[in-house]
């Protein structure tokens, strides 16, 4: 088991890379998509099943768990770690984004946000010392800078004060941080879809220095295209010997598009949301297991997969227990959900592997372009 955190890339496909990340608490095969854990758990899920699915990293979030049950509550417990039952590496990240997404009154200035929260009204303070403060109380792993994620579309001006404000947030982030062997602090670069200012924030956060470094302020209503125009650029103005992480990304054709960029990282709330709300994702794209052409199909959802739920359940018995609100319909889309995803990283990574990434990418547009199977 590794004593300290480290990158080491193994093999490269253009601009794709796989490898492996070393941590005190085990290794994150590269490309990694992190399953989300909220509020200390992935819905619908027990921690056992979702490392069964091929997960070896998860993601916590700090504003959250800010709230509820708070972090000093987790810290006298025994670390995020024991209070969930995961004791593989776990990233959180800083809570920006949801300060700006879900907290009402806001009030942002140099010092950091003052917001209530969206639960109980309770007045709150997040600084980038306290984002620090907090992810170390929980023991994360990967600790991510304070910063903040404008809404896009914006003026570049804007974006250009956000990302500034973001930099600033960094070097204090990194100050609070400290020493902290076998944990680490990732930078998260800023600057919308300008490429100057995602120059600009590249070149301050080299100049600070970080163990890993994310592509921040996309998914954020920016569309597919002019996020794969940043990705074009954006992984390559960050050091080629750290992680690239690509937050809050997503479907799998992102994902395969953002991994043939340089990406080594990324995480989504979509598997087990989709779960829980009929969606299960497959080779062949999206299928909404609500629809009433499913409610005498004897097959399972995807005839290749080997997760639980295909091996032993139909699309007719999904349909009826998804229909029928019951708990089940849940857990086991959400099951199949984190399976694909995470069978979806290990054909990335065994194509890079074996320098035939272009091939692998090209069957599988080519698969999910067939669509669904035709019910019978």
């Amino acid at each position: 088991m590794a004593t300290r955190f480290a990158f080491d890339i193994h093999a490269t496909d253009g601009q794709a890379r796989t490898g492996v990340i070393s941590t005190p608490r085990g290794d994150i095969r590269t490309p990694a998509f992190m399953p989300v854990g909220t509020a200390a758990t992935v819905k619908a899920m027990l921690p056992e099943s979702v490392r069964a699915t091929g997960a070896d990293i998860l993601l916590g979030n700090t504003y959250h768990l800010m709230l509820r049950p708070t972090a000093e509550r987790i810290a006298a417990l025994g670390g995020l770690h024991k209070f969930m039952n995961w004791e593989r590496p776990i990233l959180t990240d800083s809570g920006g984004f949801q300060v700006m997404s879900l907290s009402a009154l806001r009030k942002m200035s140099e010092e950091g946000v003052r917001f209530s929260s969206h639960i109980d009204g309770s007045k709150h303070m997040l600084s980038p010392e306290r984002s620090m403060e907090i992810q170390k109380l929980l023991g994360s792993d990967i600790v991510m800078c304070f910063d903040e994620c404008p809404a896009l579309p914006a003026t570049d001006e804007a974006v250009a004060k956000s990302m500034r404000l973001s930099m600033r947030w960094a070097q204090r982030s990194k100050e609070a941080f400290g020493d902290r062997p076998g944990h680490a602090l990732f930078g998260i670069q800023q600057g919308g879809v300008n490429q100057d200012l995602r120059g600009e924030s590249a070149a301050a956060l080299r100049a600070i220095g970080f163990d890993g470094y994310a592509v921040g302020g996309l998914a954020v209503g920016e569309g597919q295209a002019a996020m794969f125009g940043v990705l074009d650029y954006a992984p390559g103005m960050l050091p080629e010997d750290k992680p690239r992480y690509l937050m809050g990304v997503g479907k799998p054709d992102d994902i395969v598009g953002a991994v043939e960029r340089g990406i080594d990282m990324m995480d989504c709330v979509l598997p087990s949301r989709s779960g829980r709300t009929g969606q299960v994702w497959t080779r062949r794209g999206p299928v909404t297991i609500k629809n009433a052409r499913h409610q005498n199909d004897p097959r399972p959802i995807d005839e290749a997969c080997t997760c639980p739920c295909c091996r032993g359940y139909s699309r007719a018995y999904l349909h009826h227990v998804f229909k029928a609100e019951e708990i089940i319909a849940s857990m086991l889309m959400t099951w199949h959900n984190l399976h694909y995803f995470q069978e979806l990283m290990q054909g990335l990574r065994d194509a890079i592997a074996a320098g035939r990434l272009a091939a692998f990418v090209a069957e599988f547009h080519a698969t999910r372009a067939q669509g669904d199977i035709e019910p019978i």
